[in-house]
């Protein structure tokens, strides 16, 4: 399955690399009532880096690994090493509009598990993605513009 989302943000294309870049980003841009617990990433990412971090989903704990890929000046690629899903592909890419406006474009590429617990949960959270990302855009304006 495929989820694309795109949004516009006035900024310039170096300082929205820039914030999804930093691991805390992550924190930052996911809206309530999930929370991130950041066990390990380090603070400015690159291609090869990995983060291990916990969504809470209320009482329930979704453990996840996520290496980082095909990194460049305009995005880069978080796959899934560990976690809820069989296959979790996520790639931000980012263009400049003009000097200060950039396009931000998600793009995840995704199969559910086949498991009594972790399929629902990945159907639930593939239900999520359009408010999580609308979120995410919102939060990311008013962050950077």
């Amino acid at each position: 399955m495929i989820y694309r989302h795109s949004f516009l943000v006035k900024a310039r294309l170096n300082r929205v690399v820039e914030f999804h870049r930093r691991a805390e980003s992550m924190s930052a841009i996911t809206p309530p009532p999930i929370v991130v617990q950041m066990q390990r990433a380090p603070a400015v990412l690159a291609a090869g880096d990995e983060m291990e971090f916990t969504l809470w989903l209320g009482p329930l704990p979704i453990h996840w690994l996520a290496r980082i890929e095909a990194f460049s000046e305009n995005g880069f690629t978080d796959r899934q090493q560990a976690g809820p899903f069989a296959v979790w592909l996520h790639r931000h890419s980012f263009a400049a509009v003009d000097e200060q406006t950039t396009e931000v474009i998600d793009q995840i590429t995704l199969q559910f598990r086949r498991h009594p617990l972790w399929g629902p949960v990945g159907i639930g959270m593939w239900l999520g993605l359009p408010l999580l990302f609308a979120f995410r855009a919102w939060k990311t304006k008013r962050m950077i513009q």
